[in-house]
């Protein structure tokens, strides 16, 4: 289910070649993360002056919050060359490595996605290549195997992550410059589909793009994935033109409701309320009730019911909150207020 998902922030095949044209190219189109850019802009700017590539950056947040988006628009911004993208899990041995860096030029910026899935003997290996911009690599192996060190021209390591939590300190330490990337307004995501419409050519009637826009999960990905939805269904049951009544039929048919919540978010509520009275209820066995993947209830559907405060996390577990109980119509059981030291605790 989980896969299939529109709402999810994570990239799908599907939408590359639509979402590259949507993509900003330089940071005075990116909308929203005010504080990051200042940082940034103040960063790129200092490094230009000394004529030195940008610091490596550590880039972490939920997905589809523009961590790629951002990647490039630094690339294009300190090098006038797109980022050299790859990702941890396809790093599996040092070579994988070896062929990107030694093929960097100066400035250049090299971006690993998903960073926390690298292999540790991948992980040491990247270290000496960050802090002296050189490797020492095995050619051949066994005992008339040698070692040779290799010199990089200076470059840019950007790194991204979902789960900040799983690096190791060693790695994290390499880093300059570590910015944090959080949900985006209602107001920002209307701007961002206000602007994404006009490179559609798309039409739409007022207050349309808001609609959208308190839908999104605060998530610029899942924004843009929403409009070209309803653009398509404006295609084939109406004229093109987005208007109120076309915006919620097509939403509808998403089974995506005025949160921004779907299936998967409703089973998971309905699952902590009804099967564990609200909680609370530790993850593996909410994944289990479910028939889900952990990794995907804490990757894809928690961090959003956390941040509209629809589950907190407490030390027994999950526990579903008041406003989760009236979203699904259910009635509040009093005895399921929690202990306030308990909404603090985040584990």
């Amino acid at each position: 289910m989980a896969r299939d998902r529109i709402i999810t922030g994570e990239d799908r095949a599907g939408d590359a070649p639509v979402d590259v044209a949507l993509r900003p190219k330089c940071l005075d189109e990116m909308i929203g993360q005010a504080a990051v850019l200042e940082k940034l802009e103040i960063a790129m700017a200092a490094a230009k002056k000394r004529g030195e590539p940008l610091e490596h950056l550590l880039l972490d947040g939920p997905p589809g919050l523009g961590k790629t988006t951002l990647a490039g628009v630094i690339a294009n911004e300190m090098s006038d060359k797109p980022p050299r993208i790859t990702s941890g899990p396809s790093l599996a041995k040092q070579a994988d490595l070896m062929a990107l860096l030694t093929n960097l030029e100066r400035g250049e910026v090299l971006f690993i996605d998903e960073i926390h899935r690298l292999p540790t003997v991948v992980e040491e290996f990247l270290y000496p290549a960050m802090e002296d911009f050189r490797v020492d690599f095995t050619i051949e192996g066994g005992l008339g195997g040698r070692v040779v060190n290799f010199a990089l021209r200076q470059f840019t390591l950007i790194g991204a992550t979902t789960r900040a939590g799983l690096l190791s300190g060693a790695l994290r330490d390499r880093f300059g410059h570590r910015y944090h990337l959080d949900f985006y307004s209602t107001d920002d995501l209307g701007t961002i589909l206000e602007r994404s419409a006009g490179k559609l050519e798309l039409k739409a009637d007022d207050g349309c793009f808001e609609t959208i826009a308190t839908r999104s999960r605060g998530t610029p990905r899942v924004a843009n994935r929403l409009l070209k939805r309803v653009r398509d269904y404006a295609q084939v049951r109406g004229d093109g033109v987005l208007n109120g009544k076309i915006v919620e039929e097509a939403l509808e048919i998403q089974q995506v409701d005025g949160l921004g919540l779907d299936e998967l978010d409703r089973s998971f509520l309905h699952a902590l309320i009804k099967v564990y009275g609200g909680g609370p209820a530790g993850i593996e066995a909410i994944a289990a009730t479910m028939g889900q993947e952990r990794d995907t209830l804490e990757d894809l559907v928690e961090p959003y019911l956390l941040q509209i405060g629809f589950v907190i996390r407490t030390r027994q577990g999950r526990q579903a909150t008041r406003d989760a109980y009236a979203h699904l119509r259910i009635p509040f059981p009093e005895s399921q207020e929690a202990a306030p030291d308990d909404e603090s605790t985040l584990f």
